[in-house]
């Protein structure tokens, strides 16, 4: 069983960061990394030829890995998931009939390239919207997903798991019914990949994207994706230099060609080769696949088990965990709560959450410990007394 990691970063014993779904906190070891990085910089003659190519297929060939991809290139490099679904959009074709399904409240990086195809086609948007009840409400709004998809559907884009409360949503049983329709599968991964297993065999998305700097614990402006099939011949978003075929060769760049890289390789983002930040999602990948993903489900699963119990006796509403998350769940609250008062405890305390509309949403990994969920149970006992 993986020990708690608190050692591997820099966070003060007094601090309770229970935010990783915002941003993550980087690694001792990363932040090292990135600094000798940028000092290499002062020194460009130091930088060869190879170090313009040979990091970014390390890191290609380690977030396969990661994901259970059998061909590194169909992985490419993206600063932003909005790049990657704008990537997606400018390759698909709709008629008016046709249905791209979201869920509701879905982040917005993955709704407003879907809303301008379907406005620049006559199409629609069909948002799911979740049950009214709290009981059972992951279950039935997976239901209401499978049951949507049909013949007018062209794309299904949602998450692994909802960006605001962790609800989880069954990708493989949503897959089986998106191909029984011919619908492409968009996933957006930020949420999940890093901390809940994903599988690119089993799941059979037809594109996948993930920000860096959430669970995969890496920096900011720098992302990873998965393009399948279907986008194999693809028109990029952008026509850089490095994406063609042989753009190894410098001296030859100037005989141009129409052929890209193989695969992904076309939709990689300009100046990929980020000597900056590839050596710091690099790293942290790699101590991801050392860890092993459902290792850190696991630890998440053991830390949050009883603070739930104890939130669910006092009346809070969390989602049944087999339809929730154990890295980002969302509490809720049948009663009268003063969210106010209760932001007020959290920074009292030094607790950071989030509040995601009319939830409380904690996200927790490997360096929090029992004494973070202590604190932020108490949080909410003394805020429900008050309130009363």
């Amino acid at each position: 069983m993986l020990k708690n990691q608190k050692d591997k970063f820099d966070l003060p014993n007094d601090v309770s960061y229970l935010n990783c779904a915002n941003i993550a906190p980087l690694m001792n070891k990363l932040s090292i990394l990135g600094k000798e990085a940028i000092d290499l910089r002062q020194r460009p003659y130091k930088i060869s030829r190879d170090d313009w190519f040979k990091p970014p297929e390390i890191l290609k060939r380690n977030f396969a890995k990661l994901i259970n991809c059998d061909d590194f290139q169909r992985i490419a490099l993206i600063p932003s998931v909005s790049y990657g679904i704008a990537s997606v959009a400018n390759n698909i074709k709709l008629s008016k009939k046709d249905e791209i399904l979201i869920v509701h409240e879905q982040y917005p990086s993955n709704y407003y390239s879907w809303q301008n195809i379907t406005k620049k086609f006559g199409a629609e948007i069909k948002i799911i919207m979740p049950p009214n009840e709290p009981e059972n409400r992951g279950k039935l709004w997976n239901e209401k997903i499978l049951n949507s998809i049909s013949d007018k559907t062209r794309v299904v884009a949602l998450g692994n798991v909802h960006w605001a409360d962790g609800t989880l949503f069954q990708l493989e049983k949503i897959s089986k019914k998106a191909k029984q329709h011919n619908a492409l599968l968009i996933i957006d991964g930020s949420q999940s990949i890093g901390a809940l297993p994903f599988d690119i065999q089993n799941i059979k998305p037809d594109a996948v994207f993930c920000v860096g700097y959430k669970w995969l614990l890496g920096p900011f402006s720098l992302g990873l994706s998965y393009f399948g099939e279907y986008f194999d011949n693809g028109n990029p978003l952008e026509e850089n230099w490095i994406n063609r075929k042989d753009s190894n060769d410098f001296q030859g760049l100037v005989d141009y060609t129409p052929h890209y890289r193989p695969l992904a390789g076309r939709y990689n983002v300009g100046e990929n080769s980020n000597f900056h930040l590839v050596p710091i999602l690099n790293g942290a990948i790699e101590q991801l696949n050392e860890w092993k993903v459902e290792n850190v489900q696991a630890y998440c699963k053991n830390l949050i088990a009883k603070p739930i119990d104890e939130l669910k006796n006092i009346g809070c509403i969390i989602e049944d965990g087999d339809f929730r998350a154990n890295h980002l769940f969302g509490i809720r609250f049948g009663y009268s709560m003063d969210l106010e008062k209760l932001q007020s405890q959290f920074v009292n305390n030094k607790i950071f959450a989030s509040l995601r509309g009319n939830a409380v949403r904690v996200s927790v990994n490997v360096y929090n410990n029992e004494n973070d969920m202590n604190k932020l149970v108490s949080c909410i006992k003394n805020t429900l007394k008050a309130s009363a």
